[in-house]
């Protein structure tokens, strides 16, 4: 299948009417993507690793040719084969060496609690501890620009609800917190789908290539939205979208959540709170999403988790 750059950019913009990027992701994209290759850091700070997981499970194109041809990931610290102050040494010498031109993902919250000694994420051969707060703030200072993947390290999520402990926070909050201004997106959910995070690496790769490191992060910023999410996956309500919007209008409510056709609002279904496309985009494949068999938590919104709770609600 031939994908121009062109046609690439309008169907991840949602300018292309009926093209979704689970239909039309596929290694030809890859393809077109050689001139900026970009050097990527993946930070995992407090959270569950989930963002990782799910990413794994990318399908077009598959996690190996995001690796292999996509991005140079350098450091991961759950997938590469290096580990401890030689694993961590090469990043820093690689972020040093790719100044400004790098980009860093960044997976879970930020504690600040205890000095930030709630999360340790490595150390150097001067055995040199840094915490995620460390680590954060050096890295992110000189990045072209930080992804947070997940609603933990976007907005705070699970870690930074209500009772707990260790001071976390939004990684979208510390850096503004201490004053770092590098630009940085937003990609929530627990966890975010697979082509929400490749997606939004390749329409980022793909706007520098067109319009140098500048510009293209320009043309990043403009499609987000207000909590810093890309509208073409963000920008549209669960609940208006729902297949059972019928039934909601006519007071068709579900009991249990196998009840195949009637509306799960009465079970506490957050879909009238939350905007991403899981509804025609769907999960493993296409083969499912949350409302088709349980709920919407709302889980790609700031309030996470506390606003949207009590998940479930007797029907």
């Amino acid at each position: 299948m031939s994908l121009t750059r062109r046609d690439f950019v309008k169907m991840c913009t949602g300018t292309v009417a009926g093209f979704g990027i689970s239909q039309m992701f596929n290694p030809s994209v890859v393809h077109a993507l050689k001139k900026f290759v970009p050097n990527v850091f993946w930070l995992q700070g407090q959270g569950c690793t989930g963002c990782s997981v799910s990413i794994l499970n990318s399908v077009h194109p598959s996690i190996a040719e995001v690796l292999l041809d996509v991005i140079n990931l350098d450091y991961h610290p759950t997938i590469m084969g290096s580990e401890g102050h030689e694993a961590w040494d090469f990043m820093m010498s690689q972020a040093e060496a790719n100044k400004g031109k790098y980009i860093v993902i960044v997976e879970g919250a930020v504690p600040t609690a205890e000095n930030g000694h709630f999360c340790i994420v490595g150390a150097d051969a001067n055995h040199k501890e840094y915490t995620m707060a460390e680590a954060t703030l050096e890295m992110a200072k000189n990045a072209a620009v930080v992804v947070n993947v997940g609603t933990c390290s976007a907005y705070g999520g699970i870690p930074a609800a209500e009772g707990n402990l260790t001071g976390s926070m939004s990684v979208t909050n510390f850096l503004a917190e201490n004053g770092v201004k590098t630009p940085v997106v937003n990609i929530p959910g627990c966890p975010p789908h697979p082509d929400w995070m490749v997606g939004t690496l390749v329409v980022a790769i793909n706007a520098i290539e067109e319009k140098g490191l500048q510009g293209g992060l320009a043309e990043v910023v403009k499609i987000l939205d207000d909590n810093g999410r890309p509208k073409p996956f963000f920008g549209e309500n669960i609940h208006d979208n729902c297949p059972y919007l019928e039934k909601f209008e006519n007071d068709e409510y579900a009991e249990i959540f196998t009840d195949p056709v009637k509306c799960r609002y009465e079970l506490g279904c957050k879909g009238p709170s939350a905007n991403s496309d899981c509804f025609k985009r769907k999960w493993n494949g296409g083969v499912n999403w949350c409302v088709e068999n349980s709920v919407c938590i709302g889980c790609v919104e700031p309030g996470f988790p506390d606003e949207m709770s009590p998940f479930y609600e007797a029907g």
